[in-house]
């Protein structure tokens, strides 16, 4: 794996890595892949979902019941739906949305593909995305898988993180330069 794209950290980084080691070994990477997507996709739309995965109130119990049945129900895998239950066993279901985002990109660099996420005030169109796909291309030597986000706090511009590098083009960071030169002035 080289550095700036596996930078995978913390308890979510260290079970998607366990879970991407066995999921590779069973030959189920992809299939797998394709469960943590989903998963991701089901934890940012369900914010209820995500809250009670995250709460201190809710026990452990109700948690492996929660994802026991969100896995029968999304029909994952028998070794995601595993994973995911361990995970909340030792209390680690509040960070079942980063142990999928830490699958991903481990898996996109076991393909050769860096990952980058970016975050824009608005929506991006797919033509802004592709036009985007093909600069960082060119900028990193390979494929680019990437994944967006909307945050109106920046105000206009792109923020990008590749691995650890981060590179932020956003207007509320540029008005936050200029703020702090003018006090210097």
């Amino acid at each position: 794996m080289s550095g700036d794209t596996a930078t995978i950290t913390g308890a979510a980084g260290r079970y998607a890595s366990a879970l991407f080691e066995l999921a590779s070994d069973a030959k189920k990477a992809d299939k797998v892949e394709a469960d943590m997507a989903d998963l991701a996709s089901l934890l940012a739309e369900n914010d209820e979902l995500s809250a009670a995965l995250s709460s201190p109130l809710v026990e452990a119990d109700a948690k492996h019941g929660i994802v026991a049945a969100l896995a029968e129900k999304a029909g994952f895998d028998a070794l995601t739906a595993n994973a995911l239950k361990v995970a909340a066993d030792n209390g680690r279901a509040g960070e079942l949305g980063s142990m999928a985002a830490a699958y991903a990109r481990l898996a996109a660099d076991a393909r050769g593909v860096a990952s980058a996420d970016v975050t824009a005030a608005v929506k991006l169109s797919a033509k802004d995305i592709d036009a985007l796909k093909a600069s960082l291309k060119r900028a990193l030597g390979r494929e680019v898988d990437v994944r967006t986000h909307e945050d109106p706090d920046i105000l206009g511009g792109l923020i990008v993180q590749v691995g650890s590098r981060m590179y932020d083009s956003s207007l509320r960071t540029q008005l936050e330069g200029l703020r702090t030169a003018m006090k210097e002035a």
